[in-house]
Order: C-alpha cells, then sequence, then structure tokens
C-alpha cells in the first residue's frame, strides 16, 4: 500500500536541507578556484582576496569614450572625441579590458557562464551607484541585443545578463524590447576600423509601437572601438530618443 506523502512538508524540509548546504559549501574564487569563504562588498566575496586586489577597475577614463586615461587627464574627453564627438552623451566602463576580465567576460559571452554574468552585472551597480550622482539619471536600461540568429545558436544573450542585476539593484527599467538587430552581421573582432562601421550600417532599428523614454543607456559587456554602440545609439536618437548613454563592463585599452 502507498503511503501518502505531504508534497508542502517535503518540498520545506528540502529547503532547509539545500540552505544549510549551501551555508555550508565552500565556494570558489571565479577566477583562480581557491576557496572563497568571506563576504565582500559588491559582489567580490566572488573572488579570493588575492584576485579581488588586482581587478583593473577603470577609474581614471574619457568620459565620453571610456578610454583609460593617466589621473591627470581624467574627467576630459580624449583627443578623438573632442575631434569627433560620439553619439553618446556619455560612456562608463566599470573596467578595463585586462586580466581577469580578459578571463571572465570570454567565459560569460562564449561558454555560458551565467554565474559570471549575475556577478560582473553586480560589479557593475556597485560601480555605478558610486557614479551615478554625478550623471543624469536614465529613464531605462537597453541592453545591445544580439540577432534572433546567433541568439538561437548561443542560446543566451550575454549583454541582457548583465542588465538584469544592473536593473534590479538601481531600480530601472529594463527595456530589452526597445532595440532589435537586424542583421546578422559578422563579428566586429574580424574587422578593422572602416569595415567595422560598414559592417554595421543599418544593423539597429528600434521597435515600432512601443513608448519611447527621453533618456536610455546601452549595457554591453565589452568596448573596443565603440562602433557596434555608435550604431545602436544612433538608430535610438533617430527614433526621438534625446540622450543615449553607454555602460560597458570593460574597456579595451
Amino acid at each position: 500500500m502507498q503511503i501518502p506523502v505531504n508534497q508542502h512538508r517535503l518540498r520545506e524540509v528540502y529547503g532547509r536541507v539545500g540552505q544549510l548546504l549551501r551555508q555550508c559549501r565552500v565556494r570558489g574564487c571565479l577566477v583562480c578556484g581557491e576557496p572563497v569563504d568571506e563576504a565582500g562588498e559588491g559582489g567580490l566575496d566572488s573572488l579570493c582576496a588575492v584576485c579581488a586586489q588586482v581587478l583593473p577597475w577603470n577609474r581614471h577614463a574619457c568620459p565620453a569614450c571610456a578610454q583609460p586615461l593617466p589621473m591627470e587627464e581624467a574627467g576630459r574627453a580624449c583627443g578623438a572625441c573632442q575631434r569627433c564627438p560620439p553619439p553618446l552623451a556619455s560612456c562608463h566602463a566599470t573596467f578595463a579590458y585586462r586580466w581577469p576580465m580578459d578571463r571572465l567576460l570570454p567565459g560569460a559571452k562564449f561558454h555560458g557562464d551565467l554565474a559570471a554574468s549575475r556577478v560582473l552585472g553586480e560589479w557593475m551597480a556597485a560601480a555605478l551607484w558610486r557614479h551615478l550622482p554625478t550623471v543624469p539619471w536614465p529613464e531605462a536600461i537597453v541592453p545591445l541585443p544580439l540577432h534572433r540568429a546567433r541568439l538561437r545558436r548561443r542560446g543566451y544573450d550575454q549583454a541582457l545578463e548583465l542588465a538584469r542585476p544592473l536593473a534590479r539593484r538601481l531600480r530601472l527599467p529594463l527595456r530589452h524590447d526597445l532595440l532589435l538587430r537586424t542583421r546578422d552581421t559578422v563579428p566586429q573582432s574580424r574587422l578593422d576600423g572602416p569595415a567595422r562601421r560598414l559592417n554595421l550600417r543599418n544593423a539597429f532599428e528600434v521597435r515600432g509601437g512601443v513608448g519611447l523614454p527621453r533618456h536610455v543607456v546601452l549595457v554591453d559587456d565589452v568596448m573596443t572601438t565603440g562602433t557596434t554602440l555608435h550604431a545602436a545609439a544612433n538608430a535610438l536618437r533617430r527614433s526621438g530618443i534625446e540622450r543615449v548613454d553607454a555602460w560597458v563592463c570593460a574597456r579595451v585599452p
């Protein structure tokens, strides 16, 4: 004879067991795998003390393109942005693209490491929370979209995975319905400067029939030349959005 089981009670018991196991488990550093058992600020409890100390924070940078600059030049637009102002009103990169970012970001982008994406988004939120009082507050976060064909191949959008914890922590609407990638372009890493611009011509458009905020921020993982972000910003501005900023996890120096 089968004995009836109280499923609610069973879930409650297993929930408590799982909570105890999670509390007792020694976690490994995202970079080196060494044990991590002490809480850190801003999500840094996912790194050991040694790796946390060497994070390449991008504290001194051009406000228009996030290019790392010497401390005495920080806060002023770099020479390239002075000569040719970008379509972005401002750009903030949390890190420079150096070790260990050059290990963590490829894992999040190409190898499905969604845990790393979540942690990187938390670090971005902590840094931006300190930075945002100095700039206008955006009305919405717009992750840089993948084309649907590439999304099917990869199975997830790394920019969206970074944007989720940002939107949650900063209490901003996440508008992944706003911007579309209309062409499955060649990866930008394979192209030089002029070819990058040609590759992204008319690659983005704003979805029709949706409400448009006046001020949005684009979110992406890595910024190299800024061509992709600029193409997306131009599409948003053509649609009537007044101001477009960019927040990226890391900037290639």
